[in-house]
């Protein structure tokens, strides 16, 4: 069995998920608390969570905190949900949370069966990007403090710009991220946005962490993370492109 639909059996694992789904960003010790069972318990549930990709952890000083990683959960969306039931789901893939006393952090976490070298090549090459990217390019000198642009060339529109804040390729990328899609995201202002891929056996493990987001965010700002990241598996896996809400956005305007 696919061990996504492995974990997602088990009532008390999807208890676990609803309670990262409600606040993300948990310990051990919070989500033991809000859960009727031993702190082992616990752990052993998360356990199964992480290997399935369906929870990864962060650690911030001397606390391990727990994120949902809805990337899997889009995957199996766009396998299977999306062919009947697309008019339903599509809500299903803007996971938001709140965190109480710190800025917002999304967490997102792929395995792409890639190089470290083809990886970074897809996203920093603008023709690459395009391709998964809602038909968004980005441009730029890719140099630790260069600028970057991101337009979509068929619709004529600026999407987002920032600066390169680290680039040490093939392995990290550091960039202020400004949207610049509709006013609304315009005023979120500045946040973060962290690439970091790791070489697993013959895959790479993809990290994606968009951070310091104000409390309460415009979901816009992360909401299409992982539509953007299962067309990048799907592109640089078998060479063909997927098509997702999110990849149709700007599909009017370039006609």
């Amino acid at each position: 069995m696919d061990p996504v639909f492995k974990a997602l059996a088990d009532p008390t694992r999807r208890g676990l998920l609803d309670e990262l789904f409600a606040r993300d960003g948990q310990t051990l010790g919070e989500l033991e608390e809000r859960l009727p069972m031993t702190r082992f318990g616990v752990m052993k549930h998360l356990k199964v969570l992480e290997e399935a990709g369906l929870v990864t952890t962060r650690r911030r000083g001397r606390e391990k905190l727990h994120h949902l990683n809805p990337v899997p959960i889009r995957l199996v969306h766009d396998r299977w949900v999306s062919k009947y039931a697309e008019p339903w789901a599509a809500g299903l893939s803007g996971l938001k949370r709140e965190l109480e006393d710190r800025p917002m952090e999304k967490v997102f976490e792929i395995y792409i069966k890639t190089t470290p070298e083809r990886l970074w090549e897809a996203i920093t090459d603008p023709a690459l990007r395009q391709k998964y990217n809602f038909g968004v390019g980005v441009e730029s000198e890719w140099t630790a403090g260069s600028a970057y642009e991101s337009v979509h060339p068929g619709a004529g529109i600026s999407i987002a710009a920032g600066e390169n804040l680290e680039v040490d390729a093939p392995r990290r990328l550091v960039q202020s991220f400004n949207a610049l899609w509709s006013d609304d995201v315009k005023a979120e202002g500045t946040s973060r946005v962290t690439w970091e891929i790791e070489q697993v056996e013959d895959s790479c493990r993809l990290t994606v962490t968009h951070d310091q987001l104000r409390e309460g965010a415009n979901d816009e700002l992360f909401g299409g993370w992982p539509m953007i990241l299962s067309g990048l598996k799907t592109l640089l896996e078998t060479g063909e492109l997927l098509t997702t809400p999110g990849s149709l956005r700007y599909s009017d305007a370039a006609a």
